[in-house]
C-alpha cells in the first residue's frame, strides 16, 4: 500500500453492531458478530470510508490519512 493510504480503525468499545458501515460500505466494513470491524486497516482513499464514519450511530469509526490525521468523522 502506498504512503498515502488511509488507516481505517473502529473501536471496540464503542461499536455497538448496528451495521450501518458494513450495510453502508460492504467492501470496507464487515459484522464481526459483536462488533463490525473493517476489511483491512490500510486502504486507499475512498470516500465511503468517511461517509460510514459519519453514519455510524456510536463514532466508534476513526478514518485517517496518510500523515496520521483525523479525517472521519467530519464535523
Amino acid at each position: 500500500m502506498s504512503a498515502v493510504a488511509w488507516k481505517v480503525e473502529i473501536d471496540p468499545r464503542l461499536c455497538i453492531a448496528s451495521g450501518a458501515c458494513a450495510g453502508f460500505a460492504p467492501e470496507l466494513f464487515v459484522l464481526n458478530g459483536a462488533h463490525s470491524r473493517p476489511v483491512r486497516t490500510d486502504i486507499a482513499p475512498d470516500e465511503r470510508a468517511l461517509d460510514a464514519a459519519d453514519v455510524c450511530p456510536a463514532l466508534a469509526i476513526t478514518v485517517r490519512d496518510g500523515e496520521g490525521r483525523v479525517i472521519g468523522p467530519r464535523p
